[in-house]
């Protein structure tokens, strides 16, 4: 039996390294006897915050995690993007009474970087069953 139901929120730019931050995801959810049951796919880390609404918003899904690797270019966009991300992240999460756990790297890093932080795809979905599992003791 399934304990939680998540949903993912996967962001297409940076596309090799997003797929194997929702494989560790999909590993990790299954190790805890969950299941990650719904994946929607968003051009970039910026255009994330709809797609969560719309995942939040389903009866049958506990949690969502967003997975994206936001890398340093020449200007500050990496900074901008990720910064107004989290900041609505955390707005729906309250908005919905639902956990919305954030498996984005960066900003500041190299691509090398995002490579070594793939397990983000992992660590997102342990916060999203934590918060779950202590919601649920409230």
């Amino acid at each position: 039996m399934v304990k939680y139901k998540i949903g993912a929120v996967v962001a297409e730019f940076n596309y090799d390294l997003t797929q194997m931050m929702l494989g560790l995801a999909k590993e990790e959810a299954k190790s805890r006897d969950c299941e990650i049951t719904k994946i929607v796919t968003v051009p970039g880390v910026f255009d994330m915050a709809l797609a969560i609404k719309k995942l939040l918003e389903k009866d049958d899904i506990d949690a969502v995690i967003t997975l994206g690797a936001v890398i340093e270019g020449a200007t500050d966009h990496d900074q901008i993007v990720a910064q107004h991300a989290s900041r609505k992240i955390a707005d729906l999460s309250l908005e919905y009474d639902k956990p919305v756990a954030l498996g984005i790297s960066g900003p500041g890093m190299t691509r090398l970087d995002a490579h070594k932080r793939v397990d983000y795809g992992k660590r997102a979905v342990e916060a999203a069953i934590k918060m779950c599992d202590r919601l649920s003791e409230i």
